[in-house]
């Protein structure tokens, strides 16, 4: 339980730091304002940059840019595209329709709630969940400056998320679900609060082998998307034991563990800033990977 609650305190730490570059001062407003209630009406596997890591502004330009379509981020603010910190474009794969609900699962500044808002529309309903107080801030700020109304951001962990059972028509999530320490939780939360019939369209990381105990341990390389990552088919297996049905993974890409000095200088900086190159098993692959399932019609 104490690693857990480490591990959760470096997350956030790390995550709320990042939205700390992209908040205005007027954003940073007491927690209780940005809990998980509905409102009034008023980033990874590409060269330029590294998953859930920042970089400089170009590096994430260019990370936004490689991972989505421009009509899907034209329009969205600075401080949504360079916040952006995901391995994917779930909503690429999650084939949103008007009128649907959207649950984000760490939904960080915005950007992928923000893409499925323009989907489902002014009848439909985007639900973002993050535990880390100033990315809610961020969000919410982000959600200001566009001007949106069926959107929303609630505080709470995806192994316990604060969302009614059977109200949700599509989960999607941008590499998030690999640094829970219980992905199973995270698998029952998401089957829970699904509708019947309803889909899980996600990117994430997955590893072919399994990490060494002694990496599992770096909170900071875990932090980074990297040791927390399993092996695929046992991320599959977690998914089909928590009820999902038609599991499978869409397509992946290397994350280039393997073959570090055919990388760029900034990647490999990104990928060896909490580990040492002589500590990563030479039998381990890591992959982001987009990943999709459903819950059963009964």
């Amino acid at each position: 339980m104490t690693a857990h609650i480490t591990l959760k305190e470096q997350v956030q730490e790390r995550y709320g730091a990042i939205a700390e570059q992209h908040l205005s001062p007027a954003a940073a407003a007491p927690i209780e304002l940005l809990e998980a209630r509905p409102q009034a009406e008023v980033s990874c596997c590409g060269p330029a940059g590294g998953c859930c890591s920042p970089g400089d502004s170009a590096q994430d330009v260019s990370l936004a840019q490689a991972l989505y379509q421009e009509a899907d981020i034209s329009g969205l603010p600075d401080s949504v595209t360079l916040a952006s910190l995901g391995c994917g474009n779930p909503t690429a794969i999650a084939s949103l329709q008007p009128g649907e609900t959207v649950l984000d699962l760490g939904s960080g500044g915005g950007i992928d709630c923000f893409i499925s808002a323009k989907f489902v529309g002014s009848t439909g309903r985007v639900i973002g969940v993050d535990m880390t107080d100033r990315m809610l801030a961020l969000a919410n700020q982000n959600k200001a400056k566009l001007g949106l109304t069926n959107v929303e951001f609630r505080k709470g962990e995806i192994e316990d998320l604060p969302v009614e059972s059977n109200t949700v028509d599509v989960i999607i999530s941008n590499c998030v679900i690999n640094l829970s320490p219980d992905k199973a939780a995270v698998f029952r939360e998401a089957f829970r609060v699904l509708k019947p019939g309803g889909r899980f369209a996600v990117s994430d990381m997955v590893t072919e082998g399994e990490w060494p105990e002694q990496l599992k341990a770096n909170v900071g390389a875990w932090a980074g998307c990297i040791t927390g990552a399993i092996d695929q088919q046992d991320y599959l297996q977690q998914m089909r034991e928590a009820g999902f049905v038609d599991v499978a993974v869409e397509s992946r890409s290397s994350y280039g563990l393997e073959d570090l000095d055919s990388l760029d200088k900034a990647s490999q900086e990104t990928l060896l800033k909490d580990l040492e190159r002589s500590a990563i098993p030479a039998d381990v692959r890591l992959y982001s990977a987009r990943i999709v399932a459903r819950k059963p019609t009964a």
